[in-house]
């Protein structure tokens, strides 16, 4: 198919165009560049830099590359700031995210994949988290993403939108070619790895006082690899599925304190770190369930535990030093 995926130049997006190219599809990422890295961009891709808050821009793209299905990446993501900007959250995710929708639906372009969020569930009872959960969001990120999916929904009724939604927390780990980089970084493993690298000075952990077994909040991590290729499967799984929503998650949770103990035993190195407030809008646990995709999808990670996603992150990361 000829797929256009917005976000494209950046950290999820770049890892997935590098899968959908290896299985033979023609890619055409659009980025504006605002977050994203030009050179993140696969050599096989046809890159169109651009703005989702244009919308003669977006549906120029769409139409001059004949795109079939739009993979859907772009987006503020950062917890703490959504908080105290959320405007910018629900101007960048909800009304861009519309920008493109509308564009597709002018030009009868059927298939939509979005890269969603844990966050939509807020501060789960229980754990693992299931995709019949209560949706209560705790904050703007959560929110605009939440947002989008019931736009989907009634998109999907008025416009036969194939459309399916991934939540899922904390991405993480490297391709081969392709690893996590963001300016100023701020997720957890490559800020550990900066440390061990001597980039950075010591690691700033944001609250040790939740209610869990060692007091820091506990999140599941998944591959990036395994995430692109469950977007590729959740598109193939459009044939006979509209509408769907799958979680994507190790079913296992680990604290921050583990994961430190995890990135020391791989970098051999020592890793400084000091505690201070939690930030706003964070909960204690997030652990999703992926049973559901993998029932009817058939997702088998391939990268299933913490310590493989933690050297492939770490051989990236390092051959950049």
């Amino acid at each position: 198919m000829k797929i256009l995926v917005t976000g494209g130049a950046g950290y999820i997006g770049s890892v997935t165009a590098e899968e959908l190219l290896a299985e033979g599809h023609q890619v055409v990422v659009y980025d504006s560049l605002y977050k994203g890295f030009a050179e993140a961009v696969p050599a096989g891709a046809t890159f169109v830099q651009g703005d989702l808050a244009d919308r003669a821009a977006i549906q120029a793209a769409l139409q001059s590359h004949e795109i079939e299905a739009v993979m859907h990446f772009a987006a503020d993501s950062q917890v703490g700031e959504s908080v105290v900007k959320p405007a910018k959250y629900f101007r960048n995710n909800v009304v861009n995210t519309l920008n493109l929708l509308d564009a597709m639906v002018e030009l009868e372009i059927k298939h939509f994949i979005i890269s969603s969020t844990a966050a939509v569930y807020g501060e789960p009872e229980r754990t693992p988290i299931t995709e019949d959960f209560i949706l209560q969001p705790t904050n703007p990120y959560g929110e605009s993403k939440l947002t989008i999916e019931r736009m989907l929904a009634w998109y999907g009724r008025a416009y036969s939108l194939r459309w399916a939604s991934l939540r899922y927390f904390n991405a993480a780990g490297a391709s081969a070619t392709r690893g996590e980089l963001h300016d100023p970084e701020s997720h957890l493993i490559p800020v550990i790895l900066q440390v061990a690298l001597g980039q950075r000075s010591q690691l700033e952990v944001y609250g040790d006082d939740y209610p869990t077994s060692d007091g820091t909040s506990v999140r599941d991590y998944v591959h990036v690899v395994d995430l692109a290729q469950a977007h590729i499967l959740a598109l193939k799984g459009q044939a006979e599925r509209e509408g769907a929503i799958y979680n994507l998650g190790s079913g296992v949770g680990f604290s921050v304190k583990q994961v430190i103990d995890v990135c020391r035993e791989v970098t051999g190195r020592q890793i400084a770190v000091s505690y201070t407030a939690r930030r706003p809008g964070d909960p204690a646990v997030l652990v999703a369930s992926s049973e559901k995709i993998r029932r009817e999808l058939g997702w088998q990670p391939r990268y299933p535990n913490l310590r493989q996603i933690v050297e492939s992150a770490w051989q990236w990361h390092s051959s950049r030093a």
